[in-house]
């Protein structure tokens, strides 16, 4: 049985990554791909509880970046050998709302994180189980706050950052497109809605060209 093939989705907040993965759905059922959806940190039973403990803390007592590190990547663990590694292994194809790319951007840049302790436990829980493709939602930070603030939505811890830590996760975002350009793809989130589906249905074009013989919509 052929592997299956693994996709991400990343973005700051309010580049609309939950709209694009509405369209990436329909866009892979019309392609008659088997896909399974997840997201990090979660995926699991176990996972989705450190999500929890990462995002909405009951306690007031202030999460230290190495903890949020690392439970980023105890989550990731669990995602990866209760999720992801057996999906791949059974010929799925598998797209998740954020993966390892994120770690790298939110506790690298956005924290301040060492990079090299983040590539030892990316070496470590990932290795070379790297997604095949990444679509990059790239928007500018004060659009994307704009946009979350029109949304209404309740935030999480993340999210009630400052500006300046947004900035820094794009900037670590771009950064690891300029050095990855074969799996990183971005797309102008900051466009209107027909523009960036038509970005990623060009990506995608490409993408099952190469990796699925199934008919293309």
């Amino acid at each position: 049985m052929a592997q299956g093939k693994f996709i991400s989705l990343e973005g700051t907040e309010g580049a609309g990554k939950s709209t694009a993965l509405q369209f990436i759905k329909q866009y892979l059922l019309k392609a008659n791909i088997d896909v399974v959806w997840t997201r990090e940190p979660g995926g699991t039973e176990v996972a989705e509880d450190i999500r929890r403990l990462v995002l909405h803390p009951m306690s007031f007592e202030e999460i230290e970046p190495e903890t949020e590190l690392l439970l980023m990547f105890a989550a990731r663990a669990q995602h990866m050998k209760k999720y992801i590694l057996p999906a791949l292994n059974a010929g799925k194809w598998i797209a998740t709302d954020r993966f390892i790319d994120a770690s790298y951007a939110y506790q690298g840049g956005g924290r301040g994180m060492e990079m090299n302790y983040i590539a030892m436990l990316d070496k470590w829980i990932v290795g070379t189980n790297y997604p095949h493709l990444t679509l990059l939602l790239d928007i500018p930070p004060e659009i994307g706050f704009q946009r979350a603030e029109l949304r209404g939505a309740e935030k999480d811890r993340i999210e009630e950052e400052k500006m300046e830590f947004f900035v820094r996760v794009r900037d670590v975002y771009l950064q690891r497109a300029k050095q990855d350009p074969a799996r990183i793809k971005i797309i102008d989130a900051n466009v209107p809605l027909f523009a960036v589906e038509s970005q990623i249905r060009n990506v995608l074009d490409e993408f099952i060209k190469t990796h699925h013989s199934s008919t293309r919509p």
